[in-house]
């Protein structure tokens, strides 16, 4: 068994929509914020559905099954793919670095972001223009959001990195494929006075979020590589220090070496890999004892790989 195909575990969110009901997984709950499709998070596990080892949760999996992964010296899966459908907006808010993170028993944070699709207004906050810790709390006491968060406007097809310690948000109207780190711990800064189903207002960790945060802001500059193969093109969106992340735009056959294990989701079209099924909105990943990587597409697909370092 070369390919095992994972199960999605639906997250509800405040802030999450329709969208990923509607154009991925007729199964999900309305308000499904995220979509966690590749993931051994405790938070959220998911689950094999095919083969030998159905019924198996990848986190289990990946640590009774190493040689199936050559990941040496890890205690976890470390990396978790998700979509996010952001139908209102995102709290402002930053991830710690894996220093920080291990008060908190965890993983850093970092992680990127492939925009799927957005509406014409769409935008993301994007890290802040504090130069200083000193100011930085000063817009912060301030609510002084305008002048404290950059914004970009983004489309479909733009690939943002985000690191640990960098102030961002998703905004509504955008839906996402992120790949991070494993770890579900976020530090809330604003959250724009929302009231939950409870009745109550989100906890904000200030002291926490300005822990966290990178000052002055540092951004990520790689420039994307791409390789045509036939009539296929396969584009590195960045290589990273936690990760590797290609999108694959396949017309026809393609066969390439697979020197590790890698992720994959399929955000269009269906066809076989490595003699499985897939279409749109599956999530597998081609084990490292698979020497090679076999995709024969039945209509033009569209997917994004990741490999974990």
């Amino acid at each position: 068994m070369s390919v095992i195909f994972l199960k999605p575990q639906f997250k509800y969110r405040i802030w999450g929509g329709n969208k990923l009901k509607e154009d991925y997984y007729s199964i999900a709950p309305d308000k499904t914020g995220e979509a966690w499709l590749i993931s051994g998070h405790q938070n959220g596990s998911t689950e094999i559905i095919n083969g030998q080892y159905r019924g198996s949760l990848l986190k289990d999996f990946y640590l009774t099954n190493p040689n199936l992964f050559n990941d040496e010296n890890k205690d976890q899966f470390p990396l978790l793919v998700k979509l996010i459908d952001a139908a209102d907006n995102l709290s402002v808010q930053v991830h710690p670095d894996d220093k920080m993170a291990l008060e908190y028993h965890s993983l850093g944070k970092t992680e990127c972001w492939y925009i799927i699709s957005a509406t014409d207004e769409a935008e993301i906050i994007y890290g802040h223009n504090a130069l200083t810790k000193e100011d930085f709390i000063t817009k912060v006491k301030n609510k002084d959001w305008e002048n404290l968060l950059r914004r970009r406007k983004v489309k479909a097809g733009d690939f943002y990195y985000l690191p640990a310690g960098m102030v961002h948000a998703i905004n509504k109207g955008v839906v996402i494929l992120e790949v991070q780190q494993s770890a579900d711990l976020t530090f809330r800064l604003y959250d724009y006075e929302r009231i939950d189903k409870d009745g109550k207002k989100r906890e904000l960790h200030l002291a926490e979020a300005i822990a966290a945060t990178t000052f002055p802001q540092q951004e990520y500059h790689f420039q994307k590589a791409s390789k045509k193969i036939n009539s296929n093109l396969i584009t590195t969106l960045t290589d990273a220090k936690y990760f590797k992340v290609e999108k694959w735009d396949l017309k026809e056959q393609i066969k390439t070496e697979n020197n590790h294990y890698t992720l994959m989701v399929f955000l269009e079209g269906s066809g076989t890999i490595n003699n499985e099924y897939y279409q749109k909105g599956d999530a597998c990943i081609v084990l490292s004892d698979a020497k090679e990587i076999e995709i024969i597409p039945e209509e033009k697909t569209l997917l994004i790989s990741a490999n974990s370092k």
